[in-house]
């Protein structure tokens, strides 16, 4: 893996971490917000941008530590293959290799 594929998955690993803190945050107020604002988990490091997501589809894209949810037009495709696209969210996946375990290493739910 080259140095820009590590920090692509690096950067991937931090915006996933504070993903799962809003989850956490989400489910505490599912009964009032059916979407919650989730950051997209794109390997740029300036990206800020948000996605709404219910707990649902996120949960969806967590089943897989090798997934990420990511704006449209985000995905690195070098390093990475969209295997879901929605209006306003893609869903990539890790190809097999150092990129997938360096995911499968820095999932916070292994």
């Amino acid at each position: 893996m080259d140095e820009r594929q590590r920090r692509i998955g690096a950067n991937e690993a931090i915006f996933r971490q504070v993903n799962e803190r809003v989850s956490e945050l989400n489910r505490s107020f599912s009964l009032v917000l059916e979407h919650g604002d989730y950051l997209c988990e794109c390997g740029n490091e300036d990206c800020v941008e948000r996605i709404a997501l219910t707990g649902e589809e996120y949960e969806r894209v967590r089943a897989e530590p090798t997934h990420f949810v990511v704006k449209p037009g985000h995905a690195a495709p070098d390093v990475e293959d969209v295997v879901r696209s929605e209006p306003e969210y893609e869903i990539v996946r890790k190809r097999e290799g150092e990129a997938a375990a360096l995911a499968r290493e820095t999932d916070p739910r292994a």
